[in-house]
Order: structure tokens, then sequence, then C-alpha cells
């Protein structure tokens, strides 16, 4: 299993895992995005 995160790692280092990573934090700032998310979230709660 430590291998599986060292590669976690490696790609998140890697210049192609900062771009996805600043791109996933930029989708998190988004108001819509985080409504979604908070629906989401609700929704598996009830159950």
């Amino acid at each position: 299993m430590a291998s599986l995160f060292s590669k976690i790692a490696e790609f998140a280092r890697s210049p192609k895992g900062r771009r996805i990573t600043d791109q996933v934090k930029h989708a998190a700032n988004d108001p819509r995005n985080r409504a979604k998310a908070q629906q989401l979230l609700r929704k598996f709660r009830k159950r």
C-alpha cells in the first residue's frame, strides 16, 4: 500500500498534478459547485 501513496504523492508534485490540483481548488471555490456538494451531502445523510 505504501507504493500507492508514494505514486500519488509523486503525481501531485508533477506539473500535471499541480495543474489538476489548482483546477480542483478553483472548482471547490465556485459557489454553484459548493451548493451541489452540500445538496448531495444532505441527500446521503437522510438515509
